[in-house]
């Protein structure tokens, strides 16, 4: 689970409610003080996630000269979202993405961590019109590591027999020492408020995505592969053979692991903006 540094709004940031066609969502936005934006990014978070995973880069990201918005999938977090696991078939969230570009004004540059990267792909192998490029942050070309899978075959059992209290509870037991700090009742009170058919369908969509390298790579949109020097979810080397596939730009955050951007922030806001500025 990624662990943002905190959950409140730095100055300069502002909460915000973004209407689209399909739905209002979360979102958390930023912009540059002193002159018009340069242009506008979208942030998508991965599994289990949410918009605050992000709350790091969003000042550094608009004094870089963009306007960002990042955002609670349908039934992540603030974003309410329905029960049953059809809602969150990867094409619907896929066009729930189109629908906040649309919404943020197009063209956007398009980021997502984890599963929000494969959930970004999808919409633009749907759509690419309102993408001015795509970023995709520690997010393999295909299904989760074998590890990661049997974390996730745990988790949805889990979710099949316990309230979301108590697999709270026996997360909390099975998380080393160290880890046992700083947010813990932001991080319970955000897990909570996830919706466990969102948990249960993207779960199982981490652990059967296709390779669609290939199609993405077709596309022709600018593409940013963005990781930490390290990955559990995906390995580094595959990653690094993603972005060759793709022909795309390649950043390694020193210092950071699967969430380069909580574990290094500023650098992977700088990574962002400099891939933006060069196009």
């Amino acid at each position: 689970m990624s662990r943002p540094p905190t959950f409140t709004p730095p100055p300069g940031t502002r909460a915000l409610a973004l209407r689209t066609s399909r739905g209002v969502f979360a979102a958390l936005e930023a912009q540059p003080q002193r002159a018009e934006p340069r242009g506008t990014a979208l942030l998508l978070p991965g599994y289990t996630g949410s918009k605050e995973d992000f709350i790091a880069m969003l000042v550094p990201l608009a004094d870089a000269g963009y306007r960002v918005v990042a955002i609670d999938g349908r039934g992540q977090y603030e974003s309410e979202g329905p029960d049953g696991q059809e809602s969150y078939a990867q094409r619907k969230l896929a066009l729930d993405v189109l629908a906040q570009a649309e919404a943020a004004g197009t063209p956007v540059h398009l980021v997502g961590h984890s599963l929000g990267g494969q959930i970004s792909r999808a919409a633009v192998l749907n759509d690419a019109s309102p993408f001015a490029s795509l970023t995709l942050i520690s997010s393999g070309p295909a299904e989760v590591s074998p590890a990661q899978q049997q974390k996730i075959a745990l988790l949805t059992q889990a979710l099949g027999a316990m309230t979301m209290a108590q697999v709270w509870e026996a997360m909390q037991a099975l998380d080393p020492p160290e880890d046992a700090e700083l947010d813990s009742s932001a991080l319970r009170a955000r897990w909570l408020r996830h919706a466990p058919g969102q948990l249960l369908a993207t779960g199982r969509q981490l652990t059967g995505e296709p390779d669609r390298v290939d199609e993405l790579a077709a596309v022709g949109l600018p593409v940013h592969v963005v990781s930490g020097a390290t990955d559990d979810t995906w390995p580094v080397p595959l990653i690094d053979e993603m972005a060759e596939r793709l022909g795309a730009y390649r950043t390694v955050i020193e210092g950071a692991q699967h969430s380069p951007n909580t574990d290094r922030p500023e650098e992977t806001a700088k990574a962002l903006a400099g891939f933006w500025d060069a196009l």
